[in-house]
């Protein structure tokens, strides 16, 4: 488990345009398709085997039974399947269903989404406003997997990114104060 931290993006940064394949419908879903008539966006990229992303996946599938409706939310796994056959998007199909993702799960086979967000690690949040613009970056909350000498016993809330979502429903800017995201870095193709 290679622990990396988020690159913490420049806020303001415009969210980049993308359309990847859902992994549960098979359809092509884009940036503006998830985010039509929200007050914003939050990209997530996650995956299917990395430790930090099991810790934290329940809290992902409640934000999106929370928000659904009120903000547009998208997760992306960037992993390479050839070295990690175990975030193949028929892997990911399983993890969202099992888990009752309410949000569109893609598969960027390229990278190049991941590459253009400046995505680091999984999971790696990105909430922007209505017009596309970063808000917030970061952790969803403070809360490690124990693993070794790291981690915590702290639960899952989503803390930091709940309140930065609903800064953004209230048409408001999330706190500046933000904390990188910590997590497994994305299995880059060689």
């Amino acid at each position: 488990m290679a622990r990396t931290q988020s690159t913490m993006v420049e806020l303001g940064t415009v969210a980049p345009p993308f359309e990847l394949t859902d992994v549960v419908t098979g359809k092509a879903v884009g940036r503006d398709d998830v985010a039509a008539e929200r007050k914003g966006l939050l990209v997530m990229f996650i995956c299917v085997h990395c430790p930090y992303v099991k810790h934290v996946e329940e809290g992902l599938a409640r934000i999106g039974k929370d928000y659904e409706g009120k903000i547009g939310i998208v997760a992306i796994s960037s992993n390479d399947v050839t070295a990690y056959p175990e975030d193949s998007p028929e892997e990911m199909k399983k993890q969202a269903e099992r888990l009752g993702f309410r949000f569109p799960y893609l598969y960027d086979e390229t990278q190049e989404v991941a590459r253009e967000y400046d995505a680091a690690c999984t999971p790696d949040l990105f909430l922007f406003d209505g017009e596309m613009k970063l808000v917030y970056r970061g952790q969803l909350d403070d809360s490690r997997p124990r693993r070794g000498d790291f981690g915590n016993d702290i639960p899952v809330t989503g803390k930091d990114l709940r309140a930065a979502i609903d800064a953004v429903i209230a048409d408001k800017r999330p706190d500046p104060n933000q904390r990188f995201a910590v997590g497994c870095n994305i299995k880059w193709k060689q």
